[in-house]
């Protein structure tokens, strides 16, 4: 069966594969067409056992939301390259797996590497689907997708303005300050011990006393370290003179932040 160069160019443009490769499928083939699909699948998912492995420093991060706001899927997808994860057809892939992950729940393991497999195949370089999952609520959550795509956060909180606009600036808090646990009674002593442990020998090195290095190491962890990973101690991004629990009793009265989730590539 003979092919043209149009059906190259086709079978280019509905698998993004290299035209030769597409051009190679075909004579393989025979000249079907479908076959050919079949032929750069299968040489796909055999290339991505070799590019397995591959660092991924690129990537975007989707979030999509329920029609009520109340349950969000969240799709973070890795790259090698941002030539990549810039691609219109990158970008499109991973909003479809947000949306499969909003209509069905959290992506299962062999779902998630199937999905890698697809992706690789696409693109010819290390991609991973790294999360596709669901989070719900019974309030409407608030969230929020940095404009480059490579980070985003969901905030879960409930009370009179759950899910509102000043909850929305608390998600963007969180791109910007990066916390690890919502409350200060969440943090793991041993995190706290190790802490105390450095800043009390930090002090001694500054010559302090024994009795007064102590005090000095529990006031560095509770101004410093404490303020740095607990989000609701954090200074709130738009005024340092405030935390972010101050901005919310002022900002959404009567509301509660009991949650919250924070997405990047490379995390």
């Amino acid at each position: 069966m003979a092919y043209t160069a149009q059906d190259v160019k086709k079978l280019r443009d509905e698998t993004d594969a290299p035209m030769m490769e597409c051009k190679s499928a075909l004579e393989e083939a025979g000249g079907d067409f479908d076959r050919a699909k079949d032929i750069l699948r299968e040489k796909g998912k055999a290339s991505a056992s070799k590019k397995a492995g591959r660092e991924t420093s690129a990537g975007r991060v989707f979030i999509a939301m329920s029609a009520d706001g109340k349950t969000a899927g969240v799709a973070v997808v890795e790259s090698e390259t941002d030539f990549v994860s810039n691609n219109e057809g990158f970008v499109e892939f991973v909003k479809a797996v947000a949306e499969e992950t909003l209509a069905n729940g959290t992506l299962s393991v062999d779902r998630k590497a199937a999905l890698s497999e697809e992706i690789i195949a696409k693109f010819r370089e290390n991609c991973v689907v790294k999360v596709a999952e669901q989070l719900s609520s019974e309030a409407p959550i608030a969230y929020y997708l940095h404009h480059d795509g490579t980070s985003g956060s969901v905030v879960m909180s409930q009370g009179d303005n759950a899910g509102t606009e000043a909850i929305r600036k608390v998600a963007i808090h969180i791109a910007w300050g990066k916390p690890s646990y919502l409350k200060r009674d969440e943090l793991p002593q041993e995190e706290l011990d190790k802490e105390f442990k450095f800043e009390l020998e930090r002090a001694l090195q500054e010559g302090k006393p024994a009795n007064i290095a102590e005090n000095i190491a529990k006031g560095r962890v509770d101004k410093e370290f404490v303020k740095k990973v607990v989000l609701l101690e954090q200074p709130f991004y738009t005024d340092q003179g405030k935390s972010v629990a101050s901005y919310v009793s002022e900002e959404a009265k009567g509301t509660e932040v009991t949650g919250f989730k924070f997405y990047s590539i490379g995390a």
